[in-house]
């Protein structure tokens, strides 16, 4: 059974705010990297990207970040920039879901092999369960759920929805 946590409109006001936020975080600087944990993450900062473009002259880079979501420890979190097209900026590490924070705790520990100007999370759904202490920065919606309850984040044009079953 699903029961539906945000819809569409929703998403858009959240992306919105969200978008604003980074802004404000970020006013003095010339270069904003946005990297979007490859799937629901990547998604959600291109809609955030989006935003900011309409909102900042600052140049919005976008960087994908590809690991092992199951398992962090098996392989290496990879970025579609190299290392020295990031350093020295603002970067916000953004992901659809904060569920036990593994994801992006690796993604983190990641950046900071780098000197970064900052370093900040930014996530659509909270869920409060984690196992590291990492939090998001800028987040959609905190969400209290049961372990054994899942949150589906799902983008798609004109309907975009987050649904718990």
């Amino acid at each position: 059974m699903q029961n539906k946590i945000l819809s569409h409109q929703e998403i858009q006001h959240k992306v919105r705010r969200i978008a604003y936020q980074i802004y404000e975080a970020n006013v003095a600087e010339k270069q904003i990297v946005l990297a979007g944990i490859d799937g629901g993450g990547l998604k959600f900062a291109k809609k955030i990207q989006h935003v900011l473009h309409s909102i900042t002259d600052a140049e919005i880079t976008l960087c994908k970040v590809t690991m092992n979501k199951k398992n962090p420890l098996e392989g290496e979190v990879r970025t579609s920039i190299p290392a020295s097209e990031y350093e020295n900026k603002s970067v916000v590490l953004v992901d659809d879901v904060l569920n036990s924070g593994t994801t992006l705790i690796y993604g983190v520990y990641h950046f900071l092999k780098s000197p970064l100007k900052q370093l900040k999370t930014a996530v659509l759904v909270d869920r409060n369960h984690k196992k590291y202490p990492v939090k998001a920065d800028f987040k959609g919606i905190s969400l209290s759920t049961s372990l054994q309850e899942h949150v589906h984040v799902q983008f798609k044009a004109k309907d975009d929805m987050v649904y718990l079953d």
